[in-house]
Formats: structure tokens, sequence, C-alpha cells
């Protein structure tokens, strides 16, 4: 049942999910011998099971095993499948630079091959296309000349709902981060010719192990963090360093045009962290079904006004405004 709208913008057309950088090791091994990378995917594949609007597929863009392990990617492949089918939401790869094309591809495909690993799928409308930027042996990006020309093929003819284009390594500057320099995508300007004015309403990628958004050919790049850890980028007379800490996937939301009365179609990339800490304040989504029972006009004078009290400094926790929602609702 499709939820009611609260403010201007309707309920988006779609929901994606967006993991990268699981890197498992096989056989439960820890990256850095202290990262329990199968413990983080599976938080977060739990996080995704408790969404109030579960998303209608599942991207993963890229290092998926840590070392090219055929056991990594059979073990990320039942995790992320077996969540994937409770929700009902397939699953789309992309491959990273961590990555072996033979042991992902003859894993998650069932063909074995040492070539890019380029794919394209549909989801009701919306095209999503697998780029493989990798170089193996390498971990900086590329894409071939003839990845280009395919990928301008592809493009040529506008899917429905546009284009997701999922790439592990990120076409956009790293503003704190000169080490990942050396292991950027080259050849951006190319590839931004190939898209520019194309369907392309979005670029998904990973590699970078932390949440970064630019615009690359005037379309949004997301780049979402790692599961597994994540890169240290304010240390204390260090450029570069890992935490087991900080860990985040995203949700991307896909509206029509026109949503909102804005004549573009809206793309957003919410990120989601993997946090495992009291919860402070919460209320159950149950209790929003009571406020969707409220006018338009009730709902702003409930929430949106602030109340004397505030104003007068008493310490009412200040999400009680949901408790005073679930009174004024009927039945409440």
């Amino acid at each position: 049942m499709a939820l009611a709208q609260f403010g201007q913008y309707p309920a988006p057309r779609y929901a994606i999910a967006h993991l990268s950088d699981t890197h498992l090791l096989d056989g439960g091994a820890r990256q850095f011998g202290a990262v329990d990378t199968e413990a983080h995917l599976l938080h977060a594949l739990e996080l995704l099971a408790n969404l109030e609007e579960p998303p209608q597929a599942i991207i993963v863009s890229g290092d998926l095993a840590d070392r090219g392990e055929p056991g990594a990617y059979r073990t990320v492949k039942r995790h992320v499948e077996e969540t994937a089918r409770r929700l009902g939401a397939p699953v789309f790869w992309a491959i990273g630079n961590h990555d072996d094309r033979r042991a992902y591809s003859a894993v998650l495909f069932g063909d074995q091959s040492g070539a890019p690993q380029d794919r394209v799928h549909d989801l009701a409308g919306l095209r999503i296309i697998s780029l493989d930027t990798t170089v193996p042996g390498y971990h900086h990006g590329e894409l071939e000349p003839g990845q280009l020309a395919w990928l301008r093929t592809v493009l040529a003819a506008p899917a429905e709902h546009g284009t997701l284009l999922v790439m592990h390594h990120p076409p956009l500057p790293m503003a704190l981060d000169r080490v990942s320099h050396v292991i950027e995508l080259d050849g951006q300007a190319a590839l931004a010719e190939v898209i520019r004015g194309s369907d392309v309403r979005a670029i998904l990628s990973g590699h970078l192990h932390y949440p970064i958004y630019a615009t690359f050919a005037g379309i949004p790049v997301f780049t979402a963090s790692a599961t597994c850890s994540t890169m240290e980028l304010a240390g204390s007379g260090r450029s570069y360093g890992v935490r087991d800490a900080g860990q985040a996937i995203a949700m991307v939301h896909l509206f029509d045009p026109g949503a909102g009365g804005m004549p573009e179609a809206p793309v957003t990339h919410t990120v989601l962290p993997l946090v495992r800490a009291p919860l402070l304040v919460g209320h159950r989504f149950a209790d929003f079904a009571q406020l969707e029972s409220l006018t338009h006009a009730q709902r702003r004078d409930l929430l949106s006004r602030h109340p004397e009290r505030l104003r007068a400094g008493d310490d009412q926790p200040p999400h009680a405004w949901l408790d005073a929602a679930a009174g004024m609702a009927p039945g409440g």
C-alpha cells in the first residue's frame, strides 16, 4: 500500500538500495586481520529489511571480494540474494578493482570470462547499466575504446524511465584524498562525451570507502560508503588511514518528472549509517499511520508550529509531537 503524501512530493517511482565494497574473504577471514566484513554485510542487509518501504532492487557497486576468491563470491551472493528474495527485489552487480573477472563472472553469472563485465538490465522501464571500469592487476580504473563505443550504442535509444549507470570507479575529483588520485578513473573526459545529453539520470559508484557527491557531464554522481571499513580523511598527521567504523549504505530514490511541481525528475541518495548505538527516541511506523488520518493543515499545525513550552524552555523531549499526534488522531 502506498504511503500517504505528507509534503510536496509524491512517492518515488523507484526505491533502490545501493551497497558497495563488501570486501568479503573466504572462510570468514578478516580484512586487515581485524574487520569482520561478513558481519558488517549482514548488518547492512538487516537494515534494508527494516525499512518502512523496502527497496525494489539492490545494487552492489563493486569490490565484492577482497582477494577475488570464489568462496567469498559465493558468500556474498548467498547473503544478498537471500535478503533480496525476502524483499522481492532483483540484485544487480558491478565489478571492482579487488574483484577477479573470472571468479566474479563464474559465481555470479555462471559464465566464467576474463572479458570486461558490462551488462544491461531492465527494472520496470528503468535501464541499469553495469560498466566494468577495472584494469586487471591494478587498482586504478579506465574504460577501453570498445566499451565506450558499446555504451554509446546502448544509450542511443532512451529507456522509458531513464538510465542508472553503475561503475565502481567514480568519475569525480577527490578534494580530501590525494592518495586516491593515483587510483582514480582515467579518461573521464571521453566518458563525459559519451553520456552528456543522454538519458543517464545518475551514476552510482563505490571504491573510495566514503560517501561523496558531485556532478559529471551534468549528471549526479553518488558514491556509497563501504560496508567493510572506511577511510580516515582527517587523521592527525596523516592523509591516508583505515578504520573499522563509519560504514554505511544508501537508498536511491527516483521520482517522475513533475514531482513537487518541478519540471525535473528528482533523484536522491540517502546515506544509512550502519551504527549500533542506543536508540534515544523512537516511534514505530504504526504511529505514522495515525498521522495519515489527519488533514495536511492538521499535520502542519501539530508538527510545524512551535509550542509555547519550547519558547519557555520546557525540557519536554523534542519528539513528543509524535505522542501528541497519536493522541490527536482518531482512536489515539
